[in-house]
């Protein structure tokens, strides 16, 4: 018996367990996850504890770098529309697009020229449309080949996501034309960081899938603990027991009560492991 059995904690990647933003707008190499992180995990899960990585990344886009995260749990990717068994090799749960997101999502690139999107099919693969610089900088950091398409309508599906990619203006553009089409109401459409917004089914959220995640662990949601850094983040933050964020996190994260913990390139995550050392002794 350990004294984080029934606990589960979950994690954002990107920023939150392992800084990579310099990676992203620099070009250069990923970092290795800091080794205070490293060391609290293992100590978290030789407790007892469940570890769960909650991305917002496609499987593609996140697979390369799985073997170098401690986790002893499935984990949520696609920013809430599936759960993946990392050690089956299989996913557990989906929540797909239907047909008429391609057909909206191909509305918004022909009105937007500017706007790359990057569509996330079942079968680990990642389709693109209309390439943009930021779409190629994503390339490089997710290390996930693009298979690109002349239209969303000629990308298969089933479809997990949706990502547009352009600066920030424009997408806030992209936002206002797809409410302005009534069509807000059927996605979840939250930003990741600036210059992507995610588009997923409604119910298709960070935090839908780690409730889902927890039940199918058996964890009550009392002892569920999540970290983020952004507003896709905010979802699972506020339903877990308790939020935790990075201090490198976004304006929205700090305001959503969550415990603001060191940067992500300091181990953020040593940090929440500390404070959990602590409520469970």
């Amino acid at each position: 018996m350990g004294k984080f059995d029934g606990v589960l904690l979950a994690s954002d990647f990107d920023n939150t367990l392992l800084y990579t933003e310099d990676a992203l707008r620099s070009g250069t190499p990923v970092p290795p996850l800091p080794e205070r992180n490293r060391q609290a995990l293992e100590y978290f899960m030789a407790e007892g504890g469940r570890f769960a990585i909650a991305t917002g990344r496609a499987l593609a886009a996140f697979i390369r770098y799985a073997d170098m995260v401690p986790m002893n749990a499935p984990g949520v990717v696609c920013n809430g529309a599936a759960i993946y068994d990392f050690a089956k090799g299989e996913y557990l749960e989906t929540s797909m697009l239907d047909a008429s997101a391609r057909e909206r999502g191909q509305a918004v690139l022909d009105r937007f020229p500017q706007v790359a999107v990057e569509a996330y099919h079942i079968d680990n693969v990642i389709h693109a449309v209309q390439l943009n610089d930021i779409c190629r900088q994503h390339e490089h950091i997710t290390k996930a080949a693009l298979t690109v398409a002349p239209s969303l309508l000629d990308v298969p599906l089933p479809l997990g996501k949706l990502l547009f990619e352009a600066e920030h203006p424009v997408l806030e553009e992209v936002l206002a034309f797809l409410t302005s089409q009534g069509w807000a109401e059927d996605y979840e459409l939250i930003f990741s960081i600036s210059h992507l917004l995610e588009m997923t089914t409604k119910g298709a959220n960070k935090g839908g899938m780690i409730r889902r995640l927890a039940s199918r662990l058996g964890i009550s949601m009392e002892h569920v603990y999540c970290a983020g850094d952004e507003a896709n983040d905010i979802s699972m933050l506020t339903a877990a027991a308790q939020g935790f964020a990075p201090a490198n996190c976004a304006p929205s994260v700090r305001s959503c009560g969550a415990v603001i913990v060191c940067d992500a390139r300091e181990g953020a995550m040593a940090d929440i492991v500390e404070i959990l050392n602590k409520r469970y002794a």
